[in-house]
């Protein structure tokens, strides 16, 4: 097995929009609600530093290796996708750190829709929390000996560039969660 520390940065904003399941107090409004808790968007560590979801940033890589559609020398076409899905995770539990305290961050209020569903046509105000600017470090354990180093780096590239992380991503057709790698150290596990 090979480990990949990879030194990040962003390019844009992160914005997080994990789900959770803060009780609301008695009688109180759902603007109220939101204003209380959209911190709780965010994944933080036990120190109450946001982080990048570990699973996030694996779920990234694994769609840049299907975009990318890399073929395997030798072997008739096949690719690289199922060995990424399986062969490769994000070892930083809960997430790659950014630096910002949760008592320290920012939000963004935007009208989004109410019931999740684009296009739906029922729009209220969210606060989501934002990171403008934020840089950390990645450990990946590559695990499928399939997936050499050069391929890895390409696709952990490309997921920063295309896919990005977060809520608003331009996976998703947004801008926010893009990264630029600024250099990835291997060792063997």
């Amino acid at each position: 097995m090979k480990i990949c520390t990879a030194h990040l940065h962003s390019l844009v904003p992160y914005s997080a929009s994990r789900l959770h399941e803060t009780p609301k107090l008695e009688k109180e409004a759902p603007d109220a609600y939101e204003r209380r808790t959209w911190r709780e968007k965010g994944t933080f560590n036990d120190k109450g530093i946001i982080c990048i979801p570990a699973m996030g940033l694996k779920m990234a890589v694994d769609e840049a290796a299907k975009r990318l559609g890399m073929k395997i020398e030798g072997r008739k076409g096949a690719t690289y996708t199922k060995y990424f899905v399986a062969g490769q995770i994000c070892e930083n539990l809960p997430g790659v750190e950014l630096g910002v305290h949760k008592d320290s961050l920012e939000c963004i209020e935007i009208w989004a829709n109410s019931d999740g569903v684009r296009g739906s046509g029922k729009r209220v105000k969210r606060l989501f929390p934002v990171v403008p600017k934020w840089s950390g470090i990645a450990r990946f354990a590559v695990l499928d000996p399939t997936i050499p180093e050069s391929i890895f780096e390409r696709t952990l590239i490309e997921a920063g560039r295309l896919i990005g992380v977060g809520r608003f991503r331009p996976e998703k057709g947004g801008f926010f969660g893009r990264f630029v790698v600024d250099r990835m150290e291997w060792s063997e596990a």
